[in-house]
């Protein structure tokens, strides 16, 4: 059980916690990260770009001249590959990008990437993040007592609606939830600020 400085939200040590070192002690395994991050960037993508093949585009139903005799090669349409203007030969058509991964190697990078930000000292644990009232002030006021990075990721216990639209017109900031952390975002952010609620979570639920 590795210990941690919690601070509150004006970067004072109010207490300490003990966290387990099977979610946030374990050897970084790079493998399972790399596969974690490539499937996801994957599921992101939309999937929607399209070239028209040679029958969509438009013209080309005649003969541009006949088969023999002209000294040219032979041709069928001036729409073929070929041809400037012509349909894209093997060009890419909308499709799913979504493939899923092994949830023991899903778990591992995860694993592996909230080890690694504790190891370094980029996690940083908050008592509580909440704000009274929707105020970016408040959010950017905290950022700056706790020691944020450039690229920060906040993570709560439970979405609260005041803080996430506080936090939300904040650049290098992304907030979340204990229950939708994922692999990505922990090893993007430089730093990851965690409320005390969420690391118990987190260690509750992958522990």
């Amino acid at each position: 059980m590795a210990k941690f400085d919690v601070v509150d939200m004006n970067g004072k040590k109010v207490s300490e916690i003990e966290l387990s070192d099977a979610v946030f002690g374990i050897t970084p395994n790079e493998k399972a990260v790399h596969i974690a991050v490539v499937n996801f960037l994957a599921n992101q993508r939309q999937g929607t770009q399209n070239t028209k093949i040679r029958k969509e585009v438009s013209g080309g139903g005649k003969k541009p001249w006949r088969q023999k005799g002209t000294g040219h090669a032979r041709q069928g349409s001036i729409r073929a590959p070929q041809w400037t203007h012509g349909g894209v030969a093997l060009g890419p058509k909308p499709r799913s990008y979504n493939y899923h991964i092994n949830n023991k190697v899903k778990r591992l990078a995860l694993l592996s990437v909230l080890s690694d930000k504790a190891a370094n000292g980029n996690m940083i644990v908050v008592d509580k993040m909440a704000v009274e009232e929707y105020k970016t002030k408040a959010v950017v006021a905290m950022l700056n007592a706790v020691g944020a990075g450039k690229k920060n990721l906040l993570v709560n216990e439970t979405v609260d609606a005041k803080f996430v639209k506080s936090a939300a017109n904040i650049q290098g900031v992304k907030t979340t939830f204990a229950g939708s952390v994922n692999t990505y975002d922990v090893l993007n952010a430089d730093k990851l600020i965690i409320s005390e609620g969420a690391a118990k979570k987190l260690e509750e639920v992958l522990g």
